[in-house]
């Protein structure tokens, strides 16, 4: 929790997490309930999002959504401006992967990643970019990630993706300041249900050992980056990509 001069500046923020029912989505809302902010998570699975609500009480609101789906996006932030009245801060962080060669990347695939990963992110900063400009401030953070710096084999969808999240971030704080921040975090391996589909134990031992920390990030180190640069500590960071790495990209 953050003291002195700055203390209490999440508190009571209206926070909307996409993503937010698993990995560092949750560990984010999670972290933002902690500070006193009131939090909304979106999810595409209606199942796990009502599990997570029930499960953690402290976050407040949940909207089942397609990030993909634009007209279910408007649809959500129509509901959220009934629970919140307003977004005073969202990270846009909904997102998926395939591992797959680029050779055998199909067009469905294509689309699926670039759909939730690019478009869900375009989509959703659009509408909280609207409400903020009204409401006169507004901070909205992305998740990106280091595929989106530096090339990564077998996840050129994934990578294409990330780097437009990343351009988009800084195109987006150019046109909205000084009313609202825009800032992408760019995690490096973290250990999250998503790593864990696609990796063995021996592939995750491979990494860790090509880490300088020799470990995968916790979701909760990359959720309180993301409190960070929230908060009123981060007032003069705008239109960064910042990446949470271990030391990989060093």
């Amino acid at each position: 929790m953050v003291t002195g001069r700055y203390a209490d500046s999440l508190h009571n923020k209206r926070v909307v997490i996409t993503g937010g029912a698993s990995g560092i989505g949750l560990a984010t809302a999670i972290r933002f309930a902690q500070e006193g902010s009131v939090v909304t998570i979106i999810d595409n699975h209606e199942d796990r999002l009502h599990s997570t609500l029930e499960k953690y009480s402290a976050i407040k609101h949940g909207v089942v959504a397609d990030v993909s789906n634009p007209d279910e996006v408007g649809a959500a932030f129509e509901k959220i401006d009934s629970l919140m009245n307003g977004v005073d801060v969202l990270i846009a962080n909904a997102g998926i992967s395939v591992r797959a060669k680029f050779i055998d990347i199909t067009p469905e695939q294509w689309k699926k990643v670039l759909g939730i990963n690019l478009d869900g992110i375009f989509y959703t900063a659009q509408q909280a970019a609207k409400r903020m400009l009204s409401q006169g401030h507004g901070v909205i953070l992305m998740t990106a990630s280091t595929n989106g710096l530096v090339g990564h084999p077998y996840y050129a969808d994934y990578n294409a993706s990330k780097a437009g999240v990343n351009l988009l971030a800084r195109t987006m704080a150019l046109e909205l300041a000084p009313t609202i921040r825009v800032n992408t975090v760019c995690p490096g391996y973290v250990l999250t249900p998503m790593q864990l589909a696609e990796y063995t134990p021996e592939m995750l031992e491979q990494v860790n050992e090509k880490i300088p920390l020799k470990r995968h990030a916790h979701p909760e180190e990359v959720a309180g980056l993301y409190a960070f640069l929230a908060s009123a500590e981060a007032a003069y960071i705008t239109g960064q990509h910042i990446p949470i790495d271990g030391g990989e990209l060093a």
